[in-house]
């Protein structure tokens, strides 16, 4: 583990309600399943390190609370605990999110999410729900920004690709490394992850893909493959 250097992004308590469009509270994305992660995209951007609590999860709605920092680095392995990693890193989040989520329908699902005081972020978290913990990559490729989640703890060795737009994920350049879509498949969705994590069903999953091959929804326009990277 190792401290990573980063730009201040502290939480403003002058922050209010009507400073949010709330017309934009749904998420339009398309979801991947990842074997790896090239090491040469990892090492363009330090991750994030993200831990989220879900407080909810029923009927595909999920009410979470995620803390999240920029400013330390932790390998994501099986032996990753969640609490652990707020206890030991707790004055490192400097970014704490209420959120709140409806299901998911045709890559698209409702989000209402909101900043809250990350001390109170993290109590909250310390208190309650079922955590996970991950890095969240940041990357650009061909036309859009990708976020690549590589988690830790139960969840270990998942990765999760998601692009994500301000409207449908239409015409998408799919990179070499996304091995199969899971925009449909809710067994993948966070608030599901909380409360059956991977590690439990990857050999069913691996298994089921095998046997069935990977898939990638045809009703989002044309998809493109992007060349391997290098």
């Amino acid at each position: 583990m190792t401290n990573a250097p980063h730009t201040s992004d502290e939480f403003n308590p002058l922050t209010t309600l009507d400073d949010f469009d709330n017309s934009n509270d749904f998420e339009y994305e398309r979801r991947f399943y990842c074997r790896d992660f090239p090491v040469e995209l990892r090492n363009e951007n330090p991750p994030a390190l993200i831990v989220q609590s879900y407080f909810v999860h029923e009927d595909n709605f999920a009410l979470r609370v995620r803390l999240q920092s920029s400013r330390v680095t932790v390998t994501m392995t099986p032996d990753t605990d969640a609490l652990h990693t707020v206890e030991k890193w707790r004055g490192s989040f400097s970014r704490a999110f209420v959120t709140v989520k409806g299901p998911a329908v045709g890559g698209t699902r409702y989000e209402a999410e909101r900043p809250i005081d990350p001390s109170v972020g993290i109590e909250l978290v310390l208190r309650g729900g079922v955590p996970i913990v991950k890095n969240r990559y940041s990357v650009w490729l061909g036309s859009d920004g990708w976020s690549v989640d590589v988690f830790g703890g139960d969840n270990y060795p998942l990765i999760v690709a998601e692009a994500e737009r301000s409207g449908p994920v239409t015409n998408l350049e799919i990179p070499q490394f996304c091995t199969t879509e899971i925009t449909d498949d809710t067994r993948f969705s966070n608030d599901a992850l909380a409360h059956a994590a991977f590690s439990e069903w990857q050999e069913s999953f691996e298994k089921e893909l095998g046997a069935n091959g990977p898939h990638f929804l045809q009703g989002f326009g044309h998809n493109r493959h992007m060349p391997h990277t290098s």
